[in-house]
């Protein structure tokens, strides 16, 4: 009988999980925090599932300690969370000495912990009152993105060495801006270009003042990324919508990041559906932006969770999108979409109809570090990945459980999908599981569950799932078995 080889994972390999500060937090007007831009987008009609907000979430402002206390249990080694500009300078304005001492004890913790702190400055927590003033349409907030930068470097540059300066500006920009989907819920091509913009040219701002301060700082940017992969690649429709997908996805961000450029084709598609828009945005970068957006990083992170299947022809059944059934519209966050139709092909779906399609988190890999980060020193991290699933909280003997079997299969898949690419050479160093807590999420409100913890949002009680049983089960042998341990075989 042959005995399976266990598949280790590089040496210097780090194991994590993510959270977000509205997400988790709670404590919504405490302490001086006042609102930003998702808190009022909470109580637009319609615009969350029943309503719900991020007044209390997991409670995590004052449970802190014994959520770090789960992530030692869980055997995490860093973790990766953002800092609540409404909380450190509400309204965009004076230091909040009451916000920057909670992400100080929460840094203490942490390091007491053995665990290391990742810390995202910005996950779409906009102060509202920047928003009255443009918000990320507006120039302005790029330089004061850079001022509360620095104010967090005051407080806790002596403590935090690895710094991310943007989740998913993506999301921030065209499903925010243009698609209305997220806070702060605009349905305008030209703000989304413009707000694009200005988040990156905060990003290179931070990044460049960052590192004028401290060489050592390890400083980067997350950017959430797709395959887009055509139904028919010797179809011009169909490439043609792979192209923009990717283009308008992808490369937007991408190439001004590491090669100080918009990519053209992008550029031309926008201007012939909105030439106003393109107009707009071309008198918005200025002579040098580009240059300070492409100031050079030590980290790239790659949020993966499904890729785009996609032709120029409609389907006879389309599947189903995975868009949040709120009762407000949205409309496309691609300014360039007409003739571009998603496609089914067969795979698994999670209960939020995204595909489970692990192999593309290799591929994607592969093409981020061929073409962007391996000639630019840059070195990759996956700091999202994650699926919900229906869960359901189980009472066995004297202990509750939840046996979240697709989510271990998930985990492993994508673990296995990150291998595949090291073991080609991708430099691919750690893995932040989205996410620790169940928790908000976003127009989805309480109703989907992305969590290795279950939590219980009317006691707040945590409950570890089979899959955080599991993952401590790796990250303890620092390898992935070809099978998944019996959950029953695991002690919580």
């Amino acid at each position: 009988m042959t005995t399976a080889i266990p598949r280790a994972f590089p040496s210097d390999f780090l194991f994590g999980a993510a959270t977000a500060a509205f997400q988790i937090e709670g404590a919504a007007h405490e302490d001086g925090r006042r609102d930003s831009i998702w808190d009022a987008f909470c109580r637009v009609p319609g615009a969350v599932i029943n309503g719900d907000n991020g007044d209390v979430a997991c409670d995590h402002y004052h449970r802190y300690g014994d959520d770090v206390a789960l992530m030692k249990h869980l055997g995490l080694q860093t973790y990766r969370f953002s800092t609540s500009w409404s909380r450190v300078r509400p309204d965009g304005g004076a230091v909040n000495p009451q916000g920057i001492d909670f992400y100080k004890r929460l840094t203490d913790e942490l390091l007491e912990a053995g665990i290391l702190p990742w810390l995202t400055l910005y996950h779409w927590d906009l102060p509202q009152a920047l928003q009255e003033k443009g918000g990320w349409a507006n120039r302005d907030t790029a330089d004061l993105f850079t001022e509360y930068a620095l104010t967090m470097h005051d407080a806790l540059g002596d403590r935090v060495n690895v710094w991310t300066t943007l989740n998913e500006p993506w999301c921030s920009s065209f499903l925010s801006y243009t698609a209305g989907l997220h806070a702060p819920g605009h349905y305008s091509v030209e703000e989304g270009v413009l707000a694009a913009h200005h988040l990156l040219l905060g990003h290179g701002q931070a990044v460049r003042e960052l590192r004028a301060r401290d060489a050592s700082l390890k400083l980067g940017i997350t950017l959430n990324l797709t395959v887009a992969e055509p139904v028919d690649a010797d179809d011009p429709a169909d490439a043609d919508a792979a192209r923009r997908i990717d283009g308008q996805f992808n490369r937007w961000f991408l190439d001004p990041i590491f090669r100080a450029e918009y990519p053209a084709d992008v550029v031309e598609d926008i201007r012939k559906v909105d030439a106003a828009a393109v107009a707009a945005w071309e008198s918005a970068v200025h002579p040098g932006d580009l240059e300070t957006i492409a100031t050079p990083i030590d980290t790239l992170g790659v949020n993966y969770y499904h890729g785009e299947y996609v032709g120029g022809h409609e389907p006879v059944n389309p599947p189903i999108g995975g868009d949040a059934p709120t009762d407000r519209p949205g409309r496309s966050p691609y300014p360039s979409h007409e003739g571009i139709f998603w496609h089914e092909r067969g795979l698994p779906r999670t209960p939020m109809q995204w595909e489970v399609q692990p192999e593309g988190l290799t591929t994607l890999l592969h093409r981020v570090w061929d073409e962007y980060a391996q000639p630019a020193g840059t070195v990759l991290y996956v700091t999202e990945n994650g699926a919900a699933y229906d869960d359901e909280l189980v009472v066995e003997g004297d202990e509750k459980r939840v046996h979240d079997a697709d989510r271990v299969e998930f985990l492993r898949g994508h673990l296995g999908a990150i291998l595949d690419a090291a073991d080609a050479g991708v430099d691919v160093r750690g893995y932040f599981y989205w996410s620790l807590l169940d928790n908000f999420e976003w127009a989805w409100g309480y109703e989907k569950r992305f969590g290795i913890v279950r939590v219980d949002y009317e006691t707040q009680e945590r409950t570890p799932k089979d899959s955080a049983l599991e993952y401590r089960r790796i990250i303890g042998a620092r390898a992935l078995d070809l099978e998944p341990a019996r959950a029953a075989a695991v002690t919580s």
